[in-house]
């Protein structure tokens, strides 16, 4: 199948329509529709026309590769949320060194708690820094 066929196949199925709702909308066979959507037919200029203002596009549209206004927004979107992933990682990194600190600096000034829950607060420290989920 050829980049025009797909585009007009997925065109198709957006609309929501089978093979031999487009073929009779453009007054074809359903196999002459069939093998323009595989690629196996050649369209010329006045069936990329009629094809093009079924779907209302303009041809240079219909012909196009990619949906650079569609694909600008999707790249966006995904460059926004890869730049706030980082940022949150960031953040997880130096949450993750602050509680280190904590806890050595809590290790090495001997300060103990008499709680039963001390050692429970230990071993709930660790998962947090190693991403690990806590073992309880």
């Amino acid at each position: 199948m050829n980049a025009l066929g797909k585009k007009i196949r997925l065109l198709r199925h957006q609309k929501g329509w089978s093979q031999e709702d487009v073929a009779k909308r453009l007054d074809i066979s359903i196999p002459a529709f069939s093998k323009i959507e595989t690629g196996i037919t050649d369209v010329n200029l006045s069936r990329l026309n009629q094809i093009s203002k079924l779907f209302n596009l303009t041809v240079v549209q219909l012909l196009s590769t990619s949906d650079s206004e569609e694909d600008k927004e999707y790249v966006n979107e995904v460059n926004a949320l890869t730049q706030k992933l980082q940022l949150r990682d960031g953040e997880v990194i130096e949450l993750q060194k602050k509680v280190i600190d904590l806890y050595e600096s809590r290790q090495s000034a001997g300060t103990r708690t008499s709680s039963k829950y001390s050692s429970q607060v230990s071993w709930l420290c660790w998962p947090i820094l190693f991403n690990a989920a806590p073992l309880v």
